[in-house]
This record gives C-alpha cells, structure tokens and sequence, in this order.
C-alpha cells in the first residue's frame, strides 16, 4: 500500500503520486539556516569590532586598566612590534598598562581612523596616533626625554579575538617617521619622512571616500 501522506508528496492525480516533497521543504530550511549563519557571521564581526573599541575607550578614554583587562583573555599579550615594549600573559600585561601606557598617554593624544577590516577572529585597525611630545612616553619614545615636537605617526593594530576576548595585539609603526619628527633623524640626509605619511595617507583616503 502507498503512503499518500501530504508532506512526502508533491500532488496525486490520477492516483499517480509525484515522488517526495523533500526538495522544497529541503530547500526552505537550508534557506533558512544559511540565513541564520549569514546573520550570526554579521553579528559575530559586529561584536568583534565593538570589544575593539571597548578596548581602546578603557585605555585612552576611560584611563582604567582592569576594565582593560576584562576585554582581554586569560594570558594575552601587547607587542609594540618597533620598540618591543607590551607585555607577555596577564601580569605582565597589566604591568605595561599600569605604569607605561593606560593614563600615561600625552594629553592632547588623538586618533584618527583611517580603514578597519574585521575577520573571524581578528580586526585590523590602520589609523593615525597625534600627539605632542611634552612629556615621557615609555612605550613608543623610551629613554627620551619630552622634545615639544608635534608627531603624527600611522599605525596599524593587529588585534586577535579568542573567543570575545583579545588573545593579543600586534601594533606597527615607522619608528623613524617619528624620530624625524622629534628631530632625532635629519630626513634630508637619510631616506625617511616625518609628517608627511600621516598627511598623504589621510589626503588619499578622504579622496577615496569622496
């Protein structure tokens, strides 16, 4: 006998049954779930790219270094790639925050966003870091004392997530943009340029936009 039930068949005409239904009904729902996978995808980026900005308000905003270290894994590390300054696992991570980077920012710091990318599990940043040089800063000038001199530098953060949490940062910059700007490197003598990376690359990229 044949199972005429309306979910396994198309039509009967003729009492001649169509074969199985699944197709559809198949096809709705893996509609449906690679929606949802679409959307988790999209929230999952959003969410990324939120704790990145956590990150950063906790640090030079809200100047608070536990708040900091809550967006971060167990044992995360900071690598300054030019000057090898950061931290290595928590205690140390909190170490550099504490007494070379979280409210020791200059005061008149500024950062100005020029791309974000964000993966599965990682978003890179490339912005431009504006400051005055009136006072020590350990983590990109060690050892030197304030020269007065403005400095714009472009960087790029590497930012990578376990989970919600940052595993760990890589930040690049050009150490002798700055150092030209603070009149420790002459550019007229050696193949380096000062401010005018940060002024191209923000001029290219407002171009771009437009």
């Amino acid at each position: 006998m044949v199972d005429l039930r309306p979910r396994e068949f198309i039509t009967v005409l003729g009492g001649a049954a169509s074969w199985p239904a699944k197709s559809d009904s198949r096809r709705e729902r893996l509609m449906k779930k690679a929606k949802k996978v679409k959307k988790a995808k999209k929230v999952q980026k959003m969410d990324l790219g939120a704790i990145f900005d956590a990150h950063i308000r906790h640090e030079f905003v809200d100047h608070d270094v536990a708040a900091t270290m809550k967006t971060m894994a167990a044992e995360p590390y900071v690598h300054n790639v030019p000057t090898l300054t950061g931290g290595d696992g928590h205690a140390s991570v909190v170490d550099f925050y504490t007494h070379h980077f979280v409210g020791k920012m200059l005061a008149d710091t500024r950062i100005e966003r020029i791309s974000r990318t964000v993966g599965r599990d990682q978003v890179v940043d490339e912005l431009i870091l504006y400051f005055t040089h009136d006072c020590p800063i350990d983590y990109i000038l060690p050892g030197i004392p304030p020269t007065g001199r403005r400095v714009a530098v472009p960087h790029v953060v590497v930012m990578k997530f376990k989970g919600h949490k940052v595993a760990h940062e890589h930040i690049y910059w050009d150490q002798a943009c700055v150092l030209a700007q603070i009149g420790l490197l002459d550019p007229s003598k050696l193949a380096v340029t000062g401010a005018q990376q940060a002024e191209a690359l923000v001029e290219k990229s407002r171009r771009k936009r437009a």
